[in-house]
């Protein structure tokens, strides 16, 4: 099976699994959605979900955001993981947003990875789920799950993303995005998976992976049975 038969048939699957894709993030325009991605990095998109409400009623445009400052955002921000740094980045994306773009946000890629905090894969984000422009972000799980299938030799998500933008329509690139992150989500998890009963592994993960996989899940040694020096010691 070749990597776009392959790809057709991993899309009717998730097709059926999820035929509408919200976006995970709470967001209300171009610019609250840049703020939650950026807040999303090494951090669960429900933690975002919760840490978004107060931020946005504090600032939900680039100017009341630069106007906050680091450290009013850092204390909103502070339960998601790297909260100084993404402060910092909130600040410093909204006054380039106001300085270099009216206090908009660019629907370009170059632009966007002008910003502060702004890298590759959250401008694909921006670009694909706010201005509908073709886009293929590809995080950790993605890259894992093409390389779990065989879509991509996945060495690094670069090479993942240039593999998968190959076997799927550019009309489709957001949505597969979306519906690869809640399947790895819901049901091909990177630990304790059972292959042989995924709805994708079972066919298209091939053996080695597997093997590869497995060998790498650590291995418990049972605690010794003291019984027999307990019924000596008695």
């Amino acid at each position: 099976m070749t990597r776009a038969e392959k790809a057709e048939r991993i899309a009717r699957i998730l097709d059926d699994f999820y035929p509408r894709t919200p976006i995970p993030l709470q967001h209300r325009d171009p610019f609250t959605l840049l703020v939650a991605v950026v807040l999303s990095a090494q951090c669960t998109d429900a933690r975002v979900n919760q840490v978004t409400p107060q931020l946005f009623a504090a600032a939900s445009t680039p100017e009341a955001m630069a106007q906050l400052g680091v450290a009013r955002i850092r204390r909103l921000i502070r339960t998601c993981g790297l909260a100084p740094s993404k402060a910092r980045a909130l600040a410093g994306l909204s006054r380039a947003l106001l300085e270099e773009h009216g206090g908009r946000v660019p629907a370009d890629f170059e632009a966007l990875e002008a910003l502060p905090g702004v890298g590759h894969k959250t401008a694909s984000v921006v670009m694909v789920q706010a201005f509908g422009q073709p886009a293929f972000p590809v995080d950790t799980h993605i890259h894992r799950l093409a390389g779990r299938w065989g879509l991509s030799r996945a060495r690094n998500v670069t090479e993942t993303e240039r593999d998968l933008k190959r076997v799927f329509a550019p009309e489709h690139w957001g949505k597969v995005h979306l519906q690869l992150i809640y399947f790895g989500r819901e049901h091909c998890p990177a630990r304790g998976h059972d292959h042989a009963r995924c709805p994708i592994c079972s066919w298209a993960a091939s053996r080695a992976r597997i093997a590869r996989e497995r060998a790498l899940i650590p291995r418990h040694r049972a605690p010794p049975d003291r019984s027999a020096s307990a019924r000596r010691g008695s």
